[in-house]
Formats: structure tokens, sequence, C-alpha cells
């Protein structure tokens, strides 16, 4: 055991051999691959669905002890220029919750969680709810996590966990840049999801996809921005990056979320609080049976709405629907089998007079039939429909079937009313071996014919509400934009001659096979 090196209250790297602390400063590709790493402590023993949520949580202690930590030294040290003595001093930097961003009770502190050898698991999670009690803002986050599950999490497991995360220091001035951690972050999401699978999809959308719908609806600062399917909160976060990125102030920004998942719900509070975005409002729940973002009793208005809500989900709700006290479904209930249209509406009732919506659908809500065409027309009929774009196969977790884009819009501008524009940017996109990807160009190539509205042959068209209508307000974008190759002439004769030719191959290798066979003495 080496002696402890800076404080009696610090960092536990008394438990550690100095040489395995990370001292060099951390750069984004040493931390993603650190990270990556810890997922490889638990593979095998938890499912890979799961295990993100461990990780998360171990992460996210690892990082507010370190800043808790590098605060306390900093105050420690502004006291004693002053008329403070060493005790004192002591006592109020690493003691008094008015110093800290985020205030770390002694249970919950790294030196004291590295000493424990037994029982993990179960002061791991005394550990969380201590520090949940002491910031209001982390309330169910950490706690979400039962870390206490000795079949899966054995201590031998947590143990290696904890030596790891030490091998790492992770306070603002170990860091080269000041965004590592949301990055990174993103990045452990990603990986997760990518390893996921089909299930990556319940909590993550690609990135190419998001930037694109948030170049779309173009966000502002002072805006108030929504995603009721939050999910770990990439909308949001790739929302506040545009707005920072067009000069707009952050603090003038609002953002809003609702998550059904508990444990994708505290993911997304950690995502957020890694960004610096500790005002987002994220709320736990069901959106459509128990919407949470309220005002007054009624549902909260938005500038913008951005969402990838689940796709052909069965147990949505309809019995809410039917019964609603907050007229969302005006336009039709759904039918049971498919909650696209229900999530849809729901948005609509929560934008206001000028608010706009960007949301991912199945290509299924554009042209089937039933309750579906009846909402699909009412909301045509009064003309909130801006743009339908239509995307590559293979971008989404758990799906190869293409998606498409709606964006709703109700302030449209005056050359786009009564008007539709579509988009078949299906052929534009990178291959991948398991999921294909977009690229800058694609995502550049889709926002300019947006933000034009002019026709492009194969790629884009505006199209008339009355042309719509007669279609029966079927918006298959292939209706309207014709983006097929055109097929070769095939000369028959050709083909002919070149099967008899097969033919007679053929013959003369089965009576080739049936010479041998008989050589061999078989019939």
């Amino acid at each position: 055991m080496t002696k402890q090196n800076e404080n009696t209250n610090g960092t536990l790297e008394d438990y550690i051999p100095e040489e395995q602390i990370q001292r060099k400063k951390v750069t984004q590709q040493h931390l993603e691959s650190h990270l990556w790493e810890s997922a490889n402590i638990l593979r095998g023993s938890i499912d890979s669905s799961d295990y993100k949520n461990y990780i998360f949580g171990l992460l996210f202690l690892k990082r507010i002890n370190d800043v808790f930590n590098e605060e306390a030294i900093k105050e420690e040290k502004e006291l004693l220029k002053g008329d403070y003595t060493e005790a004192d001093a002591k006592k109020l930097a690493w003691e008094d919750e008015d110093f800290h961003q985020f205030f770390v009770p002694k249970r919950a502190r790294w030196s004291e969680i590295r000493k424990i050898t037994q029982d993990i698991g179960d002061k791991l999670n005394k550990a969380f709810e201590e520090l949940e009690n002491k910031n209001s803002v982390l309330q169910g986050v950490l706690s979400s996590v039962d870390f206490n599950d000795k079949e899966r999490l054995p201590d031998e497991i947590l143990s290696k966990l904890l030596l790891h995360f030490t091998k790492i220091r992770l306070r603002n001035s170990d860091l080269t840049e000041p965004d590592i951690m949301g990055r990174a972050y993103e990045y452990l999401i990603k990986q997760f999801a990518d390893d996921a699978g089909k299930k990556g999809g319940e909590f993550y959308t690609p990135r190419g996809v998001v930037k694109l719908i948030v170049q779309l609806i173009q966000p502002e600062e002072s805006m108030r921005i929504c995603d009721p399917t939050v999910g770990s909160g990439g909308m949001l976060i790739e929302c506040a990056k545009y707005v920072e990125e067009q000069g707009g102030n952050l603090w003038d920004l609002s953002l809003y979320g609702q998550e059904k998942n508990l444990n994708t719900w505290a993911i997304c509070k950690m995502n957020m609080l890694f960004h610096d975005l500790l005002d987002a409002d994220i709320k736990k729940g069901d959106t459509i049976r128990e919407p949470k973002l309220l005002e007054g009793g009624e549902l909260m208005l938005f500038d913008r709405v951005i969402a990838n809500p689940p796709f052909s989900l069965k147990n949505w709700g309809r019995e809410t629907a039917e019964n609603d006290g907050f007229q969302r479904f005006r336009f039709g209930v759904p039918p049971k089998s498919y909650g696209e249209m229900a999530f849809l509406q729901h948005m609509i009732a929560t934008i206001n007079v000028n608010g706009k919506i960007g949301v991912v659908m199945p290509h299924g809500v554009l042209f089937r039939g039933g309750a579906e065409k009846r909402i699909r027309e009412g909301i045509l009929q009064e003309d909130l429909l801006e743009a339908v774009i239509g995307l590559a196969p293979k971008l989404f977790y758990g799906t190869r079937i293409p998606a498409s884009i709606l964006i709703i819009n109700k302030n449209k501008p005056a050359e786009r009313k009564n008007k539709i524009f579509f988009i078949d940017a299906s052929k534009d996109y990178e291959e991948g071996k398991a999921q294909n990807a977009l690229r800058e160009k694609d995502i550049e190539k889709i926002v300019n014919a947006y933000s034009k509205g002019k026709d492009i042959e194969k790629f884009c068209k505006s199209v008339d509400l009355e042309e719509i209508k007669e279609n029966d307000f079927n918006l298959n974008i292939s209706l309207y934009v014709f983006n097929f190759e055109e097929e070769e002439e095939i000369d028959i004769q050709q083909v002919l001659d070149e099967l008899k030719v097969h033919e007679k191959e053929r013959e003369e290798l089965n009576q080739k096979v049936q010479g041998y066979l008989e050589e061999l003495g078989f019939e």
C-alpha cells in the first residue's frame, strides 16, 4: 500500500501504485479506450444491453468525485490566503456544500468506496442514495441501478471495475479539451447501442440522422425544445450544439424531454450533466398515457419538437387516447398495432403557432389505410405537413427497412402553403457491414434541397395538395419523385442462345459424372 498522495479527504490514490494512475493530460482517444475497456470487465457476466447502466453510474461517480476534489483543493488554498487556520480551511473546503456544484458526502467519496472489499454492491447503492440526497438535481438518477446483485455482479467483478476507474483521473485540469467528457459519454452510448444490436434502437438514434433533423428544423436561442421520446438525450444535445455553433446563447435555451424507461431516463440525465446542460428538464413517464410536461394543468407548448418514437408499438396506450383529457387525438385514434400516429398527434398538440416538428417515421404512416389514413387526411387538410424525406435502408438499429422524416410546420412560408415537398434520399448514404450511415455530404444535399424548395429531377419535388388529394392522400414518395434507374433493354435471342450453351455444358458434365460412377460400381 502506498501513502496517500494529496489529502486525507481526497482521491483514493493511496490504494493503487502511483505509476498506474493516469497523470498525463487525458485525450479523447485515451478516455474512450479506457471507458470501453471497462465494458470488457463486465462482458460475459451481464447482458450487453444491461451493463451500460453500471458503467455510466461508476463513470459519473468518478467524474464528480474528481471534480469535487479539485474544487476542494483549490478552495482550501484560497482560504489559507485569508485569516483561516489550516483546520478551518480544510473543514470548509471539504465539508461546506456551498463550495461545490455537486457535493460528495464522505460515504460516496472515491477514497471511501475503494476501501470496500465486501458487499461492494450494497455499499455502492447506499453511496449513490446519499449522493442523491445531497444533490436534488441527481434525484433518482444514480439509484435507478441496483449494484447489489451478487450473481451477476460479485465483489470480484466490482472490485476490478473500481480499480479500473481509479487508474484514470478526471478533473477539469486533467482534460485536454473542456467537452471531452460529453463526447466520451456519447461515444459510450453509441458503442453500447452497437453492442446491443436491435435493443440499441430503444435509446440511441444514429448521429447522422440526428444532425440532419436538427439542421432541418433549425433551433434558435430563446426557444423551448422538446423530445417527448427522449431516449439517451442525443437529439436535445445536438440541438444545443447547433444553437451554440450558430452563435446563440445556451443559457437562453430551454430543453425538455420525457422518457418511459427508467434506466434510459437516468442515462439521459447523466448525458445532460456531462454536457453541462444542468437545467434540462427530463421527466420520467409514459408520454401518451401520462404526459408530464405541463403548465397550469395544460400541455406545455414548444417552438421545436424533435423525436424518434418507437416503430409499430403495439401497447402504446390506445385506451388513454380514446378518453384523452388533453384533446391530443382530434384527427382520430390510431389502431392498436401502430402507435406512430399517436406520438405524432401528441407532438402537434404541443407546438405553438410558430412551432415546427422534425420526427422519424416508418414509411407505413405515409400510405396505410383505415384510421391512419383518416389521421393523415386531417393533418393534410390543415396544411400542417411541410416535407416528407425518404432515407436510406439500414440506418437505424433493429430494422433494415428505410424510414422517413416528416417536417410539420404550423407557420409554413407563403410559397409552401398547400404544398408538400418530397425528397427521395434513399440512395444517399455510406454502406456499412451491419449498418449504413449518413455522410456530411448527404446531410448537406438534403438540407440544401429542403431550404431552396426547388424541384430536382429524381431527387425532390414540390407537390400541390390537390394532386395528393387525387391520390387519396397517399404520401408514398415514389408517387411523386421518380428515382428509378432505367433498365437496359434485354436481347431475348441472346439470352436464349446462352441458355442453350449452358444446357449443353450441363448435359456433358452429367455424362462425365455418370461414367465415373459406373467405373466405381454404382448404378
